[in-house]
């Protein structure tokens, strides 16, 4: 291959003259070209030596692809004189000859000729070949509407765009440009508006997804991989929990230990029983817990400072099992086994709502995207719906819901997941009132959804926790081993840095800590003195872990290293599991 003889700009680089299109005759119209398939007017990829050569410490890098992958970083960078440089002392073109060309005629606003050179730079697919005709005729359109030359983007409208036919959506929403045009932008926006300044430079980038990458080095392709080397780097690192997401180019990515919080920063003991869930804010300022000592506690937590008791849930006849915030976290609802929930302002601690139902219990809770409705399992195995005034909107009769059931509604509001058989978590699409299972073999306890909402944290009865994807199909995923489980429930959640860490409680009172994405158990956590029932990972600290158990106390875990602002609370020394001292 030849190189370029100077060192001008890339769209100066090829000089090919309309004449050199391969026999386009004046009665010809571009549409008709594109109508009338490729006709065999296909040009040869880039050539490649008829031996190639590799390059790299294990020789699997194709010389040829590096160099032009290079040379197109630096033309994307506005390096013009270095990327033309490399191609002409490598002999390695960037693009074949009718590539330039395109890119000239594309930039240069000559759409006639560019969608004639598209038949000759390597579009196999007679689709793909429509599909960037249509582009380019749409931007032809667009720029005569900026312009004013309503009659002309009237008539590209009608004998270029229409004929190819490929969007009839995309047609009707371009027609009204031409009305929205005429009325001088009747519809609150001129025409001038849809053609940006870089408007040709991004129908480039939109053409070249619909070409052949050997054909057009896709943009940024060198940035692509570079970033995708760090994410696997990121990725493999096990210990990787820091929120500077920048990693060095210049080594390998590797972490150590001190990023994953395995010291005891605080011990809370305003509880006078078992603490049995506990669960942050979502936006980590706060810390809900819920006990059998038949309250709740709303702990504050401020940043770089020890956590604090902001008020006190009193009200429940029986213990709290579970605990739910608010979309916007200024509401907190609590269940208790007496079978009714209370609705809780998080600002005053005042009780605002009770929610209850004859004969049968509420056995837990959840909440609508817009905070306006609560959602509650029932111990007649049914879901149902209330608006905040405790007026029931809607109930799922059926097997939905187990006595030990979680539940959990997803943020657009679509899904509601609960356990509804012993070895089942039902996924329930309450719009389109569609049913689908995730399945296991054993007795399931507890599950946890990711903060995406695509994967699901299933605690097993055999000492297991498994990790299922529920986009399409369930997926079984990965399966985490451990941690101690015979008697009681023990949860479990995702955290971290982008949630790549598990974390469980466990009968042995150790908190385990497992690496997402490997399986690999990474650190167990030492303090507690009766079971850990529950865990939770602030979504805004990475570097902080609180876990709540039978010893009646809450931990919260941090960096070694690390101190809290205040005065250190100490262990009462009492050794507890589910309230009888050892």
């Amino acid at each position: 291959m030849g190189g370029v003889e100077n060192n001008e700009p890339v769209s100066k680089r090829v000089k090919v003259s309309l004449g050199d299109l391969g026999g386009l005759t004046n009665t010809s119209t571009c549409t008709e070209l594109v109508l009338n398939g490729l006709g065999g007017r296909m040009a040869k990829s880039v050539p490649t030596p008829e031996s190639k050569e590799f390059i790299g410490p294990n020789g699997e890098i194709e010389k040829v692809d590096f160099v032009r992958i290079i040379t197109k970083a630096l033309y994307s960078l506005g390096y013009e004189k270095s990327g033309a440089l490399l191609e002409q002392e490598s002999g390695i073109n960037l693009h074949p000859l009718e590539v330039n060309l395109f890119r000239d005629q594309v930039l240069g606003g000559k759409w006639d000729e560019s969608v004639a050179t598209l038949t000759k730079i390597g579009i196999v697919d007679e689709n793909a070949l429509k599909s960037a005709s249509f582009l380019i005729f749409q931007q032809k359109f667009l720029e005569l509407l900026g312009n004013k030359r309503v009659m002309d983007a009237l008539n590209t409208l009608r004998h270029e765009i229409t004929p190819i036919c490929i969007d009839a959506k995309k047609l009707r929403e371009l027609s009204s440009y031409v009305v929205c045009s005429s009325q001088n932008g009747m519809f609150g926006f001129s025409c001038k508006e849809m053609v940006s300044q870089n408007g040709r430079l991004n129908l480039l980038e939109e053409v070249q997804k619909l070409l052949p990458p050997a054909v057009m080095v896709p943009e940024r392709r060198l940035e692509h991989l570079v970033e995708q080397a760090l994410n696997v780097q990121r990725k493999d690192c096990v210990f990787h929990n820091s929120l500077d997401g920048s990693l060095s180019l210049y080594s390998d990515h590797q972490c150590g230990k001190d990023q994953i919080p395995s010291q005891t920063l605080q011990i809370l003991q305003d509880h006078s029983d078992e603490v049995w869930f506990l669960q942050f804010s979502s936006n980590g300022k706060y810390l809900a817990s819920a006990s059998n000592d038949k309250t709740a506690i709303i702990w504050e937590v401020p940043e770089s400072e020890e956590v604090s008791l902001k008020h006190k849930l009193i009200g429940h006849e029986q213990s709290i099992v579970t605990v739910a915030w608010s979309p916007d976290d200024g509401q907190l609802l609590t269940c208790g086994m007496e079978g009714v929930v209370r609705r809780w302002d998080v600002s005053t601690g005042a009780c605002l709502q009770i929610y209850a139902k004859a004969s049968i219990g509420l056995i837990s809770c959840g909440w609508s995207p817009d905070g306006k409705y609560i959602f509650s399992g029932l111990t007649d195995k049914s879901i149902c719906m209330w608006d905040l005034g405790g007026k029931e909107h809607k109930c799922w009769k059926g097997q939905r819901t187990l006595p030990i059931s979680d539940m959990v509604v997803t943020k657009n509001g679509k899904w509601i997941m609960s356990i509804c058989r012993e070895s089942a978590i039902l996924l329930l699409d309450r719009e389109a009132s569609i049913e689908k299972l995730v399945e296991e073999d054993t007795t399931i306890t507890s599950f946890a959804l990711s903060k995406d909402e695509k994967f699901l944290l299933v605690n097993l009865i055999n000492q297991e926790i498994h990790l299922w994807c529920v986009v399409g199909d369930p997926k079984l995923i990965c399966i985490y081993k451990g941690h101690k489980r015979s008697r009681f429930v023990i949860r479990s959640g995702f955290g971290g840095y982008e949630q790549s860490f598990i974390a469980s409680g466990s009968e042995d009172s150790l908190v385990y800590l497992w690496h997402r994405y490997t399986g690999e158990l990474i650190e167990t956590l030492s303090g507690h003195s009766g079971t850990v029932n529950c865990v939770s990972w602030n979504p805004v600290d990475p570097h902080m872990l609180a876990s709540a158990s039978d010893d009646r106390t809450i931990r919260i875990w941090g960096l070694n290293g690390v101190t809290l602002k205040g005065n250190y609370s100490s262990s009462n020394g009492v050794v507890h599991c589910n309230g009888n001292t050892r």
